[in-house]
C-alpha cells in the first residue's frame, strides 16, 4: 500500500522524505500481518474482549447489579463547559 494515500487517508501531511522513510517500516508491517494470516486457527476457541467465548457467556464476569447513577447535577458540575444540563463539546464534522 502506498504510504502517501494512507497518510491522506489520516489526513497527514507528508514530505517525500518521510514517505521513502516510512515504506520499509510500513512493508514490514504488512509482511508481520500477512505472515499471521499464515497461521491455522481453525481450533482456536473465538474470544470477545480478551475472554473466551465460554467465559462471557457464562457469566463469569460480574454481576448486572443496578446501582443508583451519578445523576445530571453532580455529573456536569466539574465539567469545563456545561449548558442546561449537558456538556459542551466542540463541533466535530
Amino acid at each position: 500500500m502506498d504510504v502517501k494515500k494512507v497518510a491522506a487517508l489520516a489526513h497527514l501531511e507528508m514530505t517525500e522524505e518521510e514517505s521513502e522513510r516510512f515504506a520499509p517500516q510500513m512493508a514490514g508491517i504488512i509482511a508481520y500481518i500477512e505472515k499471521l494470516s499464515e497461521l491455522d486457527t481453525t481450533d482456536i476457541e473465538p474470544m470477545a474482549g480478551g475472554f473466551a467465548d465460554e467465559t462471557v457467556s457464562s457469566g463469569a464476569g460480574r454481576e448486572d447489579v443496578v446501582l443508583p447513577s451519578l445523576g445530571q447535577e453532580a455529573a456536569t458540575s466539574e465539567a469545563p463547559s456545561a449548558s442546561e444540563g449537558h456538556f459542551q463539546v466542540p463541533k466535530v464534522l
